[in-house]
């Protein structure tokens, strides 16, 4: 039996942590609320817009026929792919895009590193095949940074022009696990050179239920990119370039590489396709994001005769691709990109800009306190659940205060932030279940969770990159993801074209 110091100093260490809880409580409900009022923001104008597109402005847009984008005169196409280490992919994705591309004027420029052997003969060989893919080699060793590696290849494509008399006016980035719709070159080409960067929807390619590692990006991409972007580029008239499946016009890099030392891309970041947005906007080059949906025609087996038959399906034109099955090379890619865009964006580009582009900068940047607090919120859930079930087990234990009073502020503040984020489920599911059905859309509940520990794992891991990169002063280097290009099977079902010309629900912007 604890004599009365023991009972009393007890007493008053269950009251410190208590406050200690609280104050937490306090300092998360708030951080969810700012967030989730950010995000029901972006909620709101996209329902909006879609709402004023839908029954005020249709009258006014005009489907694209498919078969308008076939008849638009082709214009030269300069594809370009960074490749360090790519030997295991490499080959195959380039004799994909030369075999399903429904474009004829291009050229693919793969720039490779002269001590990377292996990737080096993948991209020879290919060339030798076919005259359409042109090696280009880096002057030193790698690997450096992917904007190095698109340089080097911005100036292997000037350097063909000259010798074989020949201009490009489209400039299009890929990387080497890209599995690219057929009609994408098309639209670039009907786009260009009324747009200066368009920038077509990323999506993950179809993953099994239990690889939730993959399967997460199923539900971040097809938000960010069905709905967030659209939002974005409304709001902003400004699209962070996504690397892949994002076309130039020609003044556009020309304009970059003149402001930038001949260099149009930034070597002082990890996410050069993000700083390059910026950079266009500010020199006031026009960008646009293209949702373009067609139709294909598909095999599907009757329910009621078993039978096989055609049915024409809605198909986005998009570029999908395997992002990273295994939690530590999922860590590393988002690690490097909180480090390119909330740490070295904020060291570059600082709070300048109008107030749309000062929230859109937040906006990017608010991953370092979110994935932190989403975690931190977890951890406080559970040290309460833990309380509640040891009170509920031991009749005898100590029955402190309410952590959060009824009627209170607190608790009205976590009622909105229970409101906020069954939305942000909704959304979520919403999105997945259009692009992979609602067996994901169901799926993207837990994923949910497993994707937010992921994010904080990844911060932590840029925090320590960033701190010692500020400490040392060395470059924080292209930490690579190791690439998985899809099996003929799967490559089989993204590729498809329906047989004779449909309309889709693109609006065509004169």
């Amino acid at each position: 039996m604890p004599d009365a110091t023991e009972l009393f100093d007890a007493v008053q260490a269950g009251a410190a942590v208590l406050f200690a809880l609280q104050i937490m409580i306090g300092v998360l409900a708030v951080i969810f609320l700012v967030s989730g009022l950010d995000d029901l923001f972006i909620d709101l104008s996209f329902w909006a817009r879609a709402a004023y597109r839908r029954w005020i402005k249709r009258d006014r847009i005009r489907p694209l026929p498919r078969d308008a984008l076939a008849a638009r005169p082709e214009q030269w196409i300069a594809i370009m792919v960074p490749a360090w280490d790519e030997s295991a992919v490499i080959g195959r994705m380039l004799r994909n895009l030369l075999r399903t591309l429904a474009y004829e004027r291009y050229r693919v420029f793969v720039g490779v590193y002269p001590n990377d052997d292996k990737t080096a003969e993948e991209v020879r060989a290919v060339s030798a095949e076919d005259a359409r893919v042109q090696c280009v080699t880096v002057e030193h060793p790698g690997p450096t940074c992917k904007a190095d590696c698109l340089n080097a290849i911005y100036h292997g494509i000037r350097t063909h022009e000259s010798r074989a008399s020949m201009r490009f006016e489209i400039f299009v980035m890929q990387d080497c696990e890209d599995v690219i719709h057929p009609l994408a070159w098309r639209l670039f080409n009907w786009l260009i050179p009324r747009k200066d960067m368009v920038q077509l929807p990323v999506l993950s390619l179809p993953r099994r239920w239990w690889q939730f590692t993959a399967a997460h990006y199923l539900d971040e991409f097809a938000q960010q990119h069905l709905k967030d972007m659209v939002v974005r580029e409304a709001l902003h008239h400004s699209v962070p370039a996504a690397g892949v499946g994002v076309a130039f016009s020609r003044r556009a890099l020309t304009g970059l590489a003149a402001a930038h030392y001949g260099a149009p891309f930034s070597v002082d970041s990890l996410t050069e396709d993000y700083d390059l947005a910026h950079r266009l906007r500010e020199l006031g080059f026009k960008q646009v994001f293209v949702r373009f949906w067609t139709h294909t025609e598909r095999l599907s087996r009757s329910l009621l005769t078993g039978e096989m038959r055609r049915v024409k399906k809605p198909e986005l034109v998009c570029v999908r691709e395997y992002f990273p099955a295994n939690l530590r090379a999922a860590v590393r890619q988002k690690a490097r990109w909180v480090v390119g865009i909330a740490l070295q964006g904020w060291r570059t580009w600082r709070w300048r800009g109008d107030l749309m582009t000062r929230y859109m900068l937040a906006r990017d940047r608010k991953v370092l306190l979110t994935s932190l607090a989403n975690v931190a919120g977890y951890a406080v859930v559970a040290v309460v659940l833990a309380q509640w079930a040891w009170v509920r087990l031991d009749r005898g234990a100590w029955h402190f205060p309410a952590l959060v009073e009824p009627g209170g502020v607190l608790w009205y503040l976590l009622l909105a932030n229970l409101v906020l984020l069954g939305i942000r489920i909704v959304q979520r599911a919403l999105f997945t279940g259009l692009m992979y059905g609602p067996v994901q859309a169901l799926l993207s509940l837990p994923r949910m969770v497993w994707g937010n520990l992921i994010n904080f794992l990844a911060t932590l891991r840029a925090l320590r990159l960033w701190i010692i990169h500020l400490r040392t002063g060395r470059p924080i280097g292209w930490d690579k993801t190791a690439h998985q290009f899809p099996a003929e099977a799967v490559l089989a079902s993204q590729t498809r074209l329906a047989p004779e010309p449909v309309k889709t629900s693109h609006e065509s912007r004169g």
